[in-house]
């Protein structure tokens, strides 16, 4: 059975709604289709999946409520405008989701919320007693109080974490294009839609573009970011056109819409989603193919393996893995620190009482502590 025929069953869902599919290109909100999205998500939940909306657009409704045509500059009015427009979104849902049959819950979430264990594993607990209790969770990234240092970026990535630590069946991410092409389809004309993603390598990488919309933060860089997280959590991914009726069901119903990410084979268990996806990045490691491949063999990551160590790190702290030419390979919680790190790199660990003072640790990322993200 292939990938779209397997999402017919998909119990669980999470659907994330970007800022231009809920604005008009002027800036006013598009009441047309939050009303056919909360009608879409509605119906899902009629059918007995549970939902989850994932939903952008704070800023830009503030804006509308305030009666501004451009984006402030200073973070005070942007959290000012996040305020006015979490009511006025939350208003909006409640009122077509009512008219659907089903109750709405607002749920704001920050980085710390993630980083933090507990409130990561308290965080899981709220979610899965709202879908239990039938209830549809709206959620938002709380950019009214939400400082840089605690900031997950875009809901793009928050709403791959949200289905990783929920176990979602599916993460549909709805954006003003219609999936993934092999080139810029506003510079060519000729590029074509990748219909499925098996891998996201390096080349996928680089044909990801910058921000899209002018009153938005995501674009198909961060896309593919959350396509990263949410497949390694064992979730479909699907990037789709918000802009059309009926494309959730259509997803749904398996037809060949959009571009879908196969999940990996294997779903992480919860302290290694939290690992993976809960805790700040802080810095990187590269490492060499011969590590690369002890990695997908379930070995522990030792300092011989090493070519390069970037970033300012504690031990404790959370690192990126990746391939000589930049490709992500896993996620860990590091043993010692960067200047440790960069004594020991390519060293062999008999040499390291002769480098080091302190604690020794065979293992510079132990696999107990660490997630392939390939």
């Amino acid at each position: 059975m292939n990938t779209r025929e397997q999402i017919k069953d998909a119990k669980r869902i999470v659907v994330k709604v970007g800022t231009s599919t809920l604005l008009y290109p002027n800036g006013k909100i598009n009441l047309y289709r939050i009303e056919h999205l909360a009608r879409e998500l509605s119906d899902l939940a009629s059918q007995g999946r549970e939902v989850i909306l994932v939903t952008s657009g704070a800023i830009g409704a503030g804006m509308v409520r305030m009666g501004l045509s451009e984006r402030p500059d200073s973070m005070q009015e942007k959290q000012a405008l996040a305020s006015v427009g979490q009511v006025l979104l939350m208003h909006l849902y409640d009122k077509f989701f009512t008219e659907y049959g089903q109750v709405a819950g607002q749920v704001l979430l920050t980085k710390e919320n993630f980083a933090n264990h507990n409130q990561y594993i308290n965080a899981r607990n709220t979610l899965m007693a709202m879908l239990k209790s039938g209830i549809i969770p709206v959620i938002n990234e709380n950019d009214a109080v939400t400082v840089a240092e605690v900031k997950i970026g875009d809901n793009d990535t928050l709403s791959a974490t949200v289905a990783a630590i929920v176990d979602a069946d599916v993460l549909i991410i709805l954006s003003d294009i219609d999936g993934v092409y092999d080139a810029n389809p506003q510079t060519h004309p000729e590029a074509k839609l990748l219909s499925e993603i098996k891998e996201i390598t390096s080349g996928v990488e680089a044909m990801a573009g910058g921000a899209g919309s002018a009153v938005g933060t995501g674009g198909m860089a961060t896309k593919i970011e959350a396509a990263k997280i949410a497949t390694a959590a064992g979730v479909t991914m699907f990037i789709a056109s918000g802009g059309e009726n009926g494309m959730l069901g259509r997803i749904i119903a398996g037809e060949d819409v959009g571009t879908v990410f196969p999940p990996k084979d294997a779903h992480l268990r919860a302290r290694k989603g939290w690992l993976a996806f809960g805790k700040r990045i802080s810095g990187i490691l590269v490492v060499d193919e011969g590590c690369v491949k002890a990695l997908k063999k379930g070995s522990s990551l030792l300092a011989a393996g090493i070519l390069a160590t970037e970033g300012e790190y504690t031990a404790g702290s959370t690192v990126r893995v990746l391939t000589a030419d930049y490709q992500e390979i896993a996620r860990g919680t590091i043993a010692y620190d960067a200047a440790a790190v960069a004594k020991i790199k390519g060293r062999k660990t008999s040499d390291f009482t002769d480098i080091l003072d302190g604690e020794i640790h065979d293992e510079v990322i132990h696999r107990d502590n660490m997630v392939l993200m390939i």
